[in-house]
């Protein structure tokens, strides 16, 4: 129970502050691809680290505001340190295990459509790392803004921006198809905060025009917005 009260005073005090600090003390922290794990195998990284982000990893120390207790809350189902037990995919994990956090917002904003994604957890284990499991496949639909009825938006607190795609032939070579291929927080001033792979760290950029340039992928369908309760 104190845990769980912690949790939720650092997660409000990350909401009620300015804006502008959510993260921040990781802006120029460089990219880097999957760098957190469980220390052992299958994935020996670290459990907590603060000088290298993905933009999942980045997106969850900055809601636990470097708490790794908080951090272990966020990434795994119930909080329950394992491989098997993290919150992999954004769609059917993430969102659906820290429902009493987060809550989607899209609708609020804009018109939405939907994106519907099949989830192959059994087929991704096996294909990415050999695992073999006898998890059933889910069907999870998204409502997303589809970026031709996108407004301009100016959030009243920091909002995290999930991107959406179709499904495409990446999809294949990991064995699930994935509907969000980034995330990272809109601030209230119209700036997105993210870890950038093409750049190759945290950063801020405006968020309007890093829309127009992913738009021009026909097969980057539109944002998911997603409000911290």
């Amino acid at each position: 129970m104190i845990r769980l009260i912690s949790f939720i005073l650092i997660l409000a005090g990350c909401v009620q502050s300015d804006y502008k600090y959510i993260g921040q003390e990781y802006l120029g922290a460089k990219y880097l691809s999957n760098p957190l794990g469980e220390g052992l195998p299958p994935d020996s990284d670290p459990i907590f680290r603060t000088d290298a982000f993905d933009c999942t990893t980045f997106v969850e120390t900055a809601m636990a505001h470097g708490d790794v207790g908080v951090l272990t809350k966020i990434r795994y189902k119930n909080g329950q340190i394992d491989f098997l037990n993290r919150n992999h995919f954004i769609e059917s994990d993430w969102l659906v295990n820290n429902s009493d956090i987060v809550e989607n917002v899209s609708a609020q904003y804009a018109p939405v459509s939907q994106r519907a994604v099949i989830i192959d957890k059994q087929n991704w284990l096996k294909t990415v790392y050999g695992i073999d499991s006898d998890i059933p496949q889910e069907t999870i639909v998204l409502n997303y803004i589809p970026y031709e009825k996108l407004p301009q938006i100016y959030p009243t607190e920091p909002l995290i921006v999930l991107f959406i795609s179709g499904k495409s032939e990446k999809s294949d070579k990991i064995g699930t198809d994935l509907a969000v291929r980034h995330m990272g927080f809109l601030l209230p001033n119209g700036m997105l905060r993210h870890a950038s792979s093409k750049h190759g760290y945290v950063m801020d950029v405006d968020f309007y025009k890093y829309v127009e340039q992913r738009a021009k992928d026909a097969n980057n369908i539109g944002i998911m917005l997603v409000r911290i309760k």
